[in-house]
């Protein structure tokens, strides 16, 4: 986007931000006690069907209800339940946007915890629980800009439609993909949406903070290998062993080097980062060695290492029931991971690395996506950390992993990652995805609130 037309969306952004009373203590206080009461709902989501999210789910209907606004309640499967709401807007000819989070969580040891995971405890000004982090953090945020609009009486420009999920852990077939596909009139008019991953900060250890709205996905690809043999004695010589052919192609997977390949979104990302640190970076000479340039940039590169290169790691095998019987099939589960417009080239190399005697299957397919970084949208979000961030450097960048945005996609919704927090020196936010004593600042949801109200009042 060229600098006059971005400042003019900024300036337009500023405008409609000023136009209503700011956010205050009682939505400081409602997100922490919205979060924390969350957590405290246990959605573990252990995938096969094994989760249960209508109490998150009447949770969050109660309090969107409580607003105003008609939340409905739809499940594929019982107690496996979502939430859609929409916010109308001041102008019908807009485009509509959509606002998703998910209810679900996965797994939690309570003996690896310093607190128990389901406690949602307030301790030092930090909340603590499984979903603090992933994502019951930003589906409070949600829920307390709604309501501190209907206190204040804000309406947004544009429609607004609130969904939150079940089953973004899983497969999502009991959540955004049932949606997408048996109730997409709830949608009708978005074009663009917002979710999880994105605009928190990244510290360098130098002094510079980073925020990353994310503007594309790799691809997911899940995959199911499958070899075969000629069963027989364990004692006997068996060069059809099927556990052998499966730990051959498994070997190749794993220790296969990926090429770098840069989409649009990542490119940008190197080169915004590159002009933050000085760093002369040349993307389209061939003997540019991003790796080199990428540990220059120490904590920050873990922002775009894992989206310069498809990936493929191997995670589950299964074969054999006794240890003197060589069995006749071996089956393994492979994570794997493709860039847009990279996925025929992760087809053609998983043909080549399971060889003639393994087949290979999607366990689960999910698209690879991409969103413009140059849109008034993508502006609109840059603004809105900035206005409360003004040392941090935002930047776009690629996730590594999957949303609910590959479902929303295929109804021709564009997706950002955008769940703003302001995080302190030393906190690894990225480690607590899924990890051990997943927690969040009380100011960082504090922050997230302002970014997140300043962001759908100039939407």
């Amino acid at each position: 986007m060229a600098d006059s037309t971005y400042q003019q969306t900024v300036a337009a952004a500023e405008q409609a931000a000023s136009a209503t009373a700011p956010v205050g203590e009682r939505a400081f206080d409602e997100v922490v006690r919205f979060t924390s009461d969350l957590i405290r709902i246990d959605t573990t989501n252990r995938g096969g069907g094994d989760c249960r999210e209508r109490p998150a789910a009447e949770y969050a209907a109660e309090r969107l209800a409580e607003a105003g606004l008609k939340p409905v309640l739809l499940e594929r499967t019982p107690g496996r339940t979502n939430v859609v709401a929409r916010i109308e807007g001041t102008d019908p000819s807009a485009d509509a946007l959509l606002v998703h989070g998910h209810l679900d969580v996965v797994p939690a040891h309570a003996a690896d915890w310093s607190v128990p995971p389901f406690s949602g405890e307030v301790r030092d000004g930090v909340v603590w629980g499984r979903g603090a982090v992933d994502m019951k953090n930003t589906d409070a945020m949600i829920m307390t800009v709604v309501r501190h609009w209907a206190r204040e009486g804000v309406r947004p420009r544009r429609d607004i439609v609130i969904a939150f999920t079940a089953d973004e852990e899983a497969s999502a077939e009991d959540g955004a993909d049932f949606l997408v596909d048996r109730h997409a009139e709830l949608f009708e008019g978005c074009t663009e949406g917002i979710s999880e991953s994105g605009a928190y900060t990244v510290h360098d250890g130098r002094g510079r903070q980073i925020y990353g709205i994310g503007a594309g996905e790799r691809g997911t690809g899940w995959l199911k290998l499958t070899a075969r043999g000629r069963a027989g004695h364990g004692s006997k010589v068996n060069r059809s062993n099927a556990v052998t052919r499966l730990a051959a192609a498994v070997t190749r997977i794993g220790a296969h080097e990926w090429p770098v390949r840069y989409t649009p979104t990542v490119h940008a990302a190197l080169t915004e980062l590159a002009k933050v640190y000085g760093i002369d970076a040349d993307l389209a000479d061939p003997a540019f060695d991003v790796d080199a340039f990428l540990e220059e940039l120490g904590p920050v590169a873990a922002i775009v290492a894992p989206t310069v290169r498809n990936s493929s790691n191997p995670t589950v095998l299964n074969a054999g029931y006794k240890v003197n019987v060589i069995p006749g099939e071996a089956v393994g589960y492979v994570d794997g991971r493709f860039l847009p417009g990279a996925e025929d080239d992760f087809r053609a190399t998983m043909d080549k690395l399971t060889g003639p005697d393994v087949e290979w299957e999607f366990h689960h397919h999910g698209e690879a996506l991409q969103a413009p970084v140059d849109s008034p949208t993508f502006a609109k979000l840059r603004a809105a950390v900035e206005a409360f961030a003004p040392e941090g450097h935002v930047v776009p960048y690629c996730m590594s992993g999957g949303t609910d945005a590959k479902q929303f996609a295929r109804l021709g919704i564009t997706g950002y990652g955008f769940g703003p927090l302001k995080l302190p020196e030393g906190f690894n936010y990225q480690a607590m995805f899924h990890g051990v004593d997943e927690r969040v600042p009380v100011d960082a949801l504090h922050f997230g609130v302002r970014v997140l109200d300043r962001y759908l009042r100039t939407a």
